[in-house]
């Protein structure tokens, strides 16, 4: 493989940028790991009274995460968050006011691979969504896994990251006086192995429709064009080796291992930095919901049609704006 290595010349800003995104990297695939090593280090150290304490006071918090989490604003603030924004770029873009007075389920679609849109939209401030949608909160629903990791777990809830169980999401759609918004990336660990440029099949959830039904919460599609195009995958298709491997780990662990790869750090032949490729998160207009706590089978599938369609018809207004043809389509597995 030939190396394509970055100029001597880059502005500071955009080695600014870089850095940015590399902590974001190393956040995503390797903090976690670090936290969990550190805890146990200092559990065999000297100062193992400190771990102690921090376990004691883990017990009493471990109810946080399904309870609206803890975010703290002077951390989503950041002016790491606008480097990392500037990066790709990343846009947030609002075609519909939101009535701050009720709950929201926002789908987000397509997952990618380490959901940079849902992140940077959501559990950041850089890209404006207090101003674009005043008195609303978004939370990011991230697996429960992640939530049982000492120290870790701490820097997540943070940004706005919730746990994404079933009593998390039922907890912020039934706080009453509205204002709470629910991220899901509906797609899911499934949808992580699939993405790669151009990819527009997206996975066929519907838990999310039944609990929106359930608390009467309106539901708003959300595609993030660019999403994809970050990262390039080892080829797995259906039925691969690598494929089943990816699968059964899945099974066992309820998240996904994509083998990824895009630029590095001084070069940009190879390495896990994503490229520098747009990104325009577009969200939708709402789906008005009425409460049914006992929605049938009809009510789920109506809802569920309902929701394919709009955002259907969201991708296909803006497909062409932000680098799709037009005879490209979502496809629904």
């Amino acid at each position: 493989m030939r190396l394509e290595f970055a100029p001597l010349n880059v502005p500071l800003r955009r080695r600014l940028q870089t850095t940015a995104v590399l902590q974001w990297v190393f956040s995503f695939i390797g903090l976690a790991q670090f936290c969990l090593a550190g805890f146990v280090l200092l559990l065999l150290s000297d100062w193992w009274i400190l771990a102690v304490l921090y376990a004691g006071w883990l017990w009493l918090d471990w109810d946080t995460p399904v309870s609206g989490g803890r975010r703290w604003e002077w951390l989503r603030r950041g002016y790491v968050w606008v480097l990392f924004r500037d990066y790709f770029p990343l846009k947030l873009v609002k075609t519909l006011d939101l009535d701050p007075k009720k709950n929201y389920i926002f789908g987000f679609h397509p997952h990618g691979v380490l959901v940079a849109g849902g992140f940077g939209n959501f559990c950041t401030e850089a890209t404006g969504f207090s101003e674009l949608f005043p008195g609303l909160t978004p939370h990011l629903l991230m697996l429960p896994f992640w939530f049982r990791v000492p120290l870790f777990r701490d820097y997540i809830m943070c940004g706005g990251l919730v746990s994404s169980c079933k009593s998390s999401l039922s907890y912020l759609l039934s706080r009453s006086g509205g204002g709470n918004v629910a991220v899901i990336a509906v797609g899911g660990a499934s949808e992580a192995l699939e993405a790669r440029p151009g990819a527009l099949t997206l996975q066929n959830r519907k838990g999310f429709i039944k609990m929106a039904l359930k608390h009467g919460a309106h539901l708003v599609p959300v595609f993030s064009f660019g999403e994809n195009e970050l990262y390039d995958q080892m080829e797995n298709p259906s039925g691969s080796t690598l494929r089943r491997v990816q699968n059964r780990l899945q099974s066992i662990m309820g998240l996904a291992l994509p083998l990824f790869h895009a630029r590095g750090v001084f070069q940009y032949s190879f390495g896990l930095m994503p490229y520098r490729k747009p990104i325009h998160t577009i969200v939708g207009g709402p789906i008005v919901v009425k409460p049914k706590p006992s929605p049938t089978n009809e009510d789920i599938e109506s809802l569920h049609e309902l929701y394919l369609q709009n955002l259907t018809d969201l991708f296909e207004t803006h497909k062409t704006e932000y680098g799709y043809s037009k005879d490209q389509h979502l496809q629904f597995s």
